[in-house]
């Protein structure tokens, strides 16, 4: 169940309530007039099953309650109410399976949004997989792919193909561009450091690495374990599932790819420095068509299914 809390204008009050009301899933509904200070209006409290939270939360920017007064979305962690298990009862489908497109794209614009907090991660993810690289640790690949936030922009493109947000596609895309580019950038001059400091060698690079020697020869099953994280990925975000989401970042080789770029380009290695860069555009390549397809599905089964409980409704 998700709680609602909207502050709403005077005269819109009764039409939001109405459309509570008329909503499936719906219960818990107060009405506090003139609670509201700033902005002034009456404060209406709901919950709402995941299932019917999209709909309601469209019906109630429509009316602008988000842009002349608030409406906030919290998760409810434990509700004992009998009247909230009849309301999950009636909510079309499964919570699981429901996608709250607002929450979505709010989560994605701030994971994509290019920020210092978000380069230091990529920084510090790819230097952690440049020794890792150098010294062929499995440990420290794996380490890397759950500190780099690249899903965040990822997901970012995904949802503004699908939902037609051409805005949040450009500031993802930027997000994954210079976020990468500049980690190269960064690495190169760690690795040159390193070398510095005799902890880097051109030979430790060429040398055999059978843990981490895949990153830089990319295969089809390079490309096949994109599209499944891609696909899991993506419905790790739309479920919550964050458990399912650090799986997706140990999975899938985009920020060992580019550390591998940097230290081969420190030496001049450019056979594995475009090998590197192979892999992590296929990888990335990969994870935007899965994580495309996915919501796509989702959007199309998600209709069928609200238009098959109206087409009950309006038979009952």
């Amino acid at each position: 169940m998700l709680h609602l809390r909207m502050i709403v204008p005077p005269d819109r009050t009764a039409a939001a309530v109405e459309l509570i009301e008329s909503t499936v899933g719906t219960t818990h509904l107060v009405v506090l007039p003139g609670a509201a200070r700033d902005p002034v209006g009456d404060l209406v409290l709901c919950d709402a099953a995941r299932e019917s939270a999209d709909e309601l939360l469209h019906g109630l920017r429509d009316m602008k309650i988000d842009q002349d007064g608030s409406i906030a979305v919290e998760t409810i962690d434990l509700s004992m109410s009998t009247r909230a298990d009849s309301a999950e009862e009636e909510a079309p489908g499964e919570g699981a399976d429901a996608v709250i497109w607002e929450q979505l794209a709010e989560a994605t614009h701030e994971e994509s949004t290019l920020s210092f907090t978000y380069l230091s991660f990529m920084w510090l993810a790819t230097m952690i997989a440049a020794c890792g690289v150098v010294l062929d640790n499995a440990i420290l690949i794996v380490g890397a792919m759950a500190v780099g936030p690249e899903f965040g922009p990822l997901a970012g493109v995904c949802t503004a193909i699908v939902q037609r947000a051409p805005r949040l596609a450009a500031r993802s895309l930027t997000a994954l561009l210079i976020g990468f580019l500049s980690a190269i950038l960064a690495t190169t001059l760690f690795s040159l450091l390193m070398d510095w400091l005799d902890l880097f060698s051109d030979a430790m690079l060429d040398a055999d690495r059978p843990q981490t020697g895949f990153i830089w020869q990319p295969d089809p099953f390079s490309f096949v374990v994109a599209l499944l994280a891609g696909a899991a990925g993506t419905l790790s975000l739309t479920s919550s599932k964050s458990g399912a989401l650090v799986g997706v970042a140990i999975s899938v080789t985009t920020v060992p790819a580019a550390a591998n770029a940097a230290v081969a380009l420190s030496y001049g290695e450019f056979a594995q420095m475009w090998g590197s860069t192979g892999q992590l555009l296929l990888n990335l390549l990969g994870i935007m068509l899965a994580g495309t397809a996915t919501l796509s599905l989702q959007k199309r089964l998600w209709r069928t299914q609200r238009g098959r409980l109206k087409r009950r409704l309006r038979r009952g």
